[in-house]
């Protein structure tokens, strides 16, 4: 009960202001997300990835990311293959499995459980899960159909990238900046934690589940993202000599809901967009009670 008042239910307050306002005032949610994305977001990264010093340990949170991508996707296709699902749905279970939302809900859970510390971990998770989430997120979206030209696409459009190669080239190259700059870039850089976590309120409150929709597919979404996930990470750093804290920034960001910009995805593409928003929505819900439980474990 204390990780709940203490670490959740702070940030599930300041999601629920976002959903409450977005149902009150139905805000042009496209505009606030775009400043976040384009300004707020790139200041985050750019901050982090210049002040941190960079080791092994971020390495592995690259090998990480990607190892649990393709088991996520390999579980998936056998999944779909098995119950005979067309490539729509099996897209579908991928976009709403494989792709958790580590920014505007891991990373701040991960600031109030574990600290700075915990955060410049959370926030690097972060930028690799944006950069996979919008290659892999798209072409699985598009099925296969232009889906590399797409991602490209997207990839290059991605603010985030850029600031993160440029802080990294700064960080190893010690390439100083002066007080009053750096001090601009943190200062935005602050803004962006409580910026994206009302939007992820006001994402949310756009949200519905379909009544008609496939209750199996939704359990088994549910279920690969909410705890198949988390067990993978807890069996990977288990057998690989990680840092005690980072090893848990993973498995509870591995245990976050699916990402909600796979619900924009699906729409686009039409790749079962009923079933990817009601995973997002009913993992959010479920996350509430899985997340403060994870955290009382893992201490």
């Amino acid at each position: 009960m204390t990780i709940f008042v203490n670490v959740v239910l702070p940030a599930i307050l300041i999601f629920l202001s976002g959903f409450v306002v977005q149902r009150w005032k139905k805000m042009d949610l496209k505009s606030i997300s775009t400043l976040a994305v384009y300004i707020l977001t790139p200041a985050l990264v750019f901050r982090t990835f210049y002040d941190v010093q960079l080791d092994q340990q971020y390495v592995f949170i690259t090998v990480f990311s990607l190892i649990l991508l393709f088991v996520l996707i390999i579980i998936n296709k056998v999944y779909a293959k098995f119950r005979k699902y067309p490539r729509d749905v099996e897209s579908g279970l991928i976009l709403s499995t494989a792709f958790m939302n580590a920014g505007n809900y891991g990373a701040p859970i991960i600031l109030f459980a574990y600290g700075e510390t915990g955060f410049a971990y959370a926030v690097s998770f972060m930028v690799l899960q944006s950069v996979i989430m919008n290659f892999f997120g798209v072409y699985y979206a598009a099925s296969g159909q232009l889906g590399f030209r797409a991602a490209i696409k997207t990839i290059s459009a991605m603010p985030l990238t850029y600031a993160m190669i440029i802080a990294i080239l700064f960080n190893l190259f010690n390439i100083p900046l002066s007080a009053n700059l750096y001090s601009a870039v943190d200062l935005v850089g602050q803004a962006t934690i409580p910026v994206v976590m009302l939007i992820l309120g006001m994402q949310l409150a756009e949200l519905k589940v379909d009544k008609v929709i496939n209750k199996e597919r939704l359990i088994y979404g549910t279920t690969v993202r909410m705890f198949v996930s988390p067990l993978i990470a807890f069996i990977f750093v288990m057998l690989f000599p990680v840092d005690p804290l980072l090893a848990k920034v993973l498995i509870v960001l591995t245990a976050m809901p699916t990402a909600v910009t796979t619900t924009m995805y699906a729409l686009q593409f039409n790749t079962t967009p009923k079933l990817v928003s009601s995973i997002a929505l009913v993992t959010t819900l479920v996350s509430v009670v899985t997340i403060s439980i994870l955290l009382t474990i893992l201490g």
